[in-house]
């Protein structure tokens, strides 16, 4: 008895110390959010105290960026540290395959308790990597088909997808190390008055130059930037969970977008509207507060870096693509990657991209020339959308901001971001960007090979008119079939 005893003492401290000695792991991803949208990447106006607070206490990265400009492919992409050409999952509403590796189910088989709340869109494949899950409604990002001839909206029981989180942080067994996939709805449209008390004001809003300063406009962002309100307000309440339960200090906490803002030339573009992302680290245990790092990360190395940091063995078996940025976490003046890339799918309507930046540079190749830029479907259907074509048919859009009407586009794009950040003006066939021209093209050129990427034989067919934004009942099927469904392969096409 007293051996059995001492035995069952020595299994309870042993799993104690485990759960203390290994860091908790904690992932929240806004829902269509700019990169800079928010006090700690310089807004002045969007209210974000408890972000601003988690890059005073962290690790603010100004180089970030997704690798892809949709909501579920980016999800998919992260959780399997694969671009997504290589997840089976590349365009919106695509599952994950059945055989698909995570970072989840590593740190899962690992000891770790893992829990995801909030919004899902993955598909079923992966879901037993989570111990469990608070799934929110797919009524806040999936549009219906409208009742009575009445226009289709989503609007979800819980509008925010943040209802959940501090529940699963309350509810977590104390023995383990936790991981929390903790994804938001906000501030995906649509939006409606109320997700603020006070609201932000018209005068609050900064109108970008590719969108016109007019009423519409201006009403359009201002109901985003309260969304962004609201979605700071459960980063807050989680924050202070973590901190009554003690585990604050033991805790890396990662804060990043899925995707750009929701508006025309933004999400669903390769423009950083759409591929660059706010990325904020909290962990006092090894990141000094405070600090802000140049390096350049991707957001396909976010599995390989909570796996290191969880000491998870195997890692070096997980994927290629996705790379560590554990060691600048601890020196914010180490480097990174020297090239970030990004890729463009379908997303209501059909087209194909293809992006790769540097610290200063970005090079976009469109393959789709012959088709506008138009934006995703919930844009279309916004105030800004709609504004946007009455103005255009009255001549009133300025070169900056008929890029969505643009037919047909220029095959390459360049950008200097650091003298031009708005990416206005397209410098690849100027002479004195001959060298940064061809070194980009190069490192696109190397990374499709290296990662198979390939051109579709099959377009996907538009599912919404690109101008009235009504949906094609011909074409539209909910659920959309997966990848495997639609072309017999989770592979090229």
């Amino acid at each position: 008895m007293l051996r059995f005893t001492i035995a069952l003492l020595t299994c309870c401290i042993t799993s104690s110390l485990f759960a203390q000695t290994r860091p908790n792991l904690v992932l929240i991803i806004a829902d269509d959010m700019n990169w800079d949208d928010c006090g700690a990447y310089g807004h002045p106006a969007i209210r974000t105290p408890n972000l601003d607070r988690l890059a005073a206490e962290g690790m603010k990265f100004q180089h970030a960026y997704l690798t892809t400009n949709s909501c579920s492919p980016s999800r998919a992409s992260i959780i399997t540290g694969k671009y997504p050409h290589n997840t089976g999952a590349e365009q919106l509403h695509w599952p994950l395959p059945d055989d698909s590796d995570t970072f989840v189910g590593r740190l899962k088989d690992a000891g770790y308790y893992t829990a995801a709340a909030g919004k899902w869109h993955m598909g079923d494949a992966v879901r037993d990597h989570f111990d469990k899950i608070y799934e929110a409604s797919t009524a806040g990002f999936v549009l219906p088909s409208g009742k009575d001839g009445q226009p289709a909206k989503m609007i979800a029981a819980q509008p925010s997808g943040c209802e959940d989180w501090e529940r699963a942080c309350k509810e977590r067994p104390r023995d383990q190390p936790f991981f929390l996939w903790l994804a938001a709805l906000d501030p995906h449209r649509e939006y409606n008055d109320g997700a603020l008390d006070p609201p932000h004001s018209h005068d609050d809003v900064i109108v970008p130059p590719h969108l016109p300063d007019v009423p519409d406009v201006r009403e359009d962002l201002r109901l985003y930037y309260d969304e962004i309100g609201r979605l700071d307000s459960y980063v807050g309440k989680v924050m202070r969970q973590l901190e009554r339960q003690g585990v604050d200090d033991n805790t890396l906490v990662l804060f990043i977008s899925d995707n750009g803002r929701p508006f025309p030339r933004d999400k669903t573009s390769l423009y950083d509207g759409g591929i660059r992302t706010p990325w904020i680290v909290r962990y006092p245990k090894k990141v000094a507060s405070g600090t802000t790092t140049q390096a350049l990360v991707s957001a396909v190395d976010i599995g390989a870096t909570f796996l290191t940091m969880a000491g998870v063995e195997n890692r070096k078996s997980f994927s290629d693509s996705s790379r560590s940025f554990a060691a600048v976490l601890n020196d914010p003046t180490k480097s990174h990657r020297e090239y970030a890339f990004a890729e463009d799918h379908w997303h209501d309507f059909e087209d194909h991209a293809r992006a790769v930046a540097t610290h200063q540079y970005k090079l976009i190749r469109n393959d789709y020339v012959d088709l506008p830029a138009t934006p995703s479907a919930d844009a279309g259907r916004g105030l800004s959308w709609q504004a946007m074509l009455r103005l255009q048919d009255e001549g009133k859009l300025t070169e900056a901001q008929q890029a969505c009407f643009r037919s047909p586009r220029d095959a390459w794009e360049l950008y200097d971001l650091q003298r031009d950040p708005g990416e206005l003006t397209n410098r690849f066939d100027d002479p004195a960007y001959a060298t940064v021209r061809e070194e980009l093209q190069s490192a696109l050129m190397k990374w499709t090979q290296r990662t198979s990427d390939y051109m579709p034989t099959r377009r996907t067919p538009d599912e919404f008119d690109r101008v009235t934004g009504e949906p094609d009942h011909s074409v539209r099927k909910r659920p959309r079939p997966s990848k495997l469904q639609m072309f017999g392969t989770n592979g090229a096409y």
